[in-house]
């Protein structure tokens, strides 16, 4: 067995952000020391800008076929999305094929996304739930920020969440940019508080473009101005979900177990 490992992010080109993903690269390194780790970005736009700045990212097609030329014969895949969607299920029917093609890997696996399970879901809100200011006021709001998908049911999983917050942390919410709920949806929950102070955090692997500008950024629309002229003070973490520790374990444990069954 000639055993390869593939990281599969959306990708970023923020220079803050990457500190996310080179948290990552640390930790799987770690726990498989003696594996070759490769990294690949799905997102042809960063690809692209990544290029003309002189950092050059496969896709994970290309990624996977590099590894494939040098004659590696099994592959565990880890998805660096958040929910099972539209994107995950994509690399997971091309990466088949990488096993189905004449002189293809001999076995090939995806480890699912973090949000994958209810043990999972319940993981990641114990996880994220530590990270909110302890100087945080127990009537004062607390919202993260999805990214979502309006049109794979896989979005539904960020109502889940925040079924799972509201038991362990009132006044606590998940809102996305792209699904359900949205910030209109939720800002009625946090207009029956008390007008104060709101954190906000995203809820992706990475503090990318979609945390600085949709959430934190100064645009009329963005979650921060439309806080702003609702009454509240926003406080902001651009942290993203990759940089901490917990969520980063969930991610190793269901590579983990993909390796293991390669």
């Amino acid at each position: 067995m000639n055993r390869a490992i593939l990281v599969v992010a959306f990708g970023t080109s923020v220079p803050q952000a990457q500190k996310a993903f080179d948290h990552i690269d640390r930790r799987v390194k770690k726990a498989f020391p003696d594996t070759e780790i490769r990294w690949a970005y799905t997102s042809r736009t960063i690809r692209a800008k990544l290029a003309r700045q002189g950092i050059r990212l496969d896709s994970p097609e290309i990624a996977l076929a590099r590894l494939m030329d040098e004659a590696f014969t099994h592959a565990a895949v880890l998805s660096l999305h958040t929910i099972p969607g539209i994107e995950f299920h994509e690399l997971c029917r091309n990466a088949k094929l990488f096993g189905e093609m004449s002189g293809g890997f001999q076995r090939i696996l995806v480890a699912p996304p973090l949000l994958s399970s209810q043990n999972d879901l319940e993981r990641v809100a114990k996880a994220l739930i530590e990270q909110i200011p302890k100087t945080r006021k127990p009537d004062e709001p607390v919202l993260f920020m999805g990214h979502g998908s309006k049109n794979h049911p896989a979005d539904a999983l960020y109502s889940a969440m925040n079924w799972i917050f509201q038991d362990l942390s009132p006044h606590t919410y998940v809102a996305t940019v792209q699904g359900h709920p949205a910030l209109i949806d939720i800002l009625p929950k946090l207009q029956g508080k008390n007008l104060g102070k709101v954190y906000l955090l995203p809820f992706m692997a990475v503090a990318g473009e979609h945390a600085r500008k949709d959430m934190a950024g100064e645009d009329p629309e963005s979650w921060k101005s439309v806080l702003t002229r609702n009454g509240f003070r926003c406080e902001i973490m651009l942290t993203g979900t990759a940089e901490y520790p917990e969520i980063v374990e969930i991610w190793l444990d269901h590579l983990r177990d993909a390796v293991a069954r390669l």
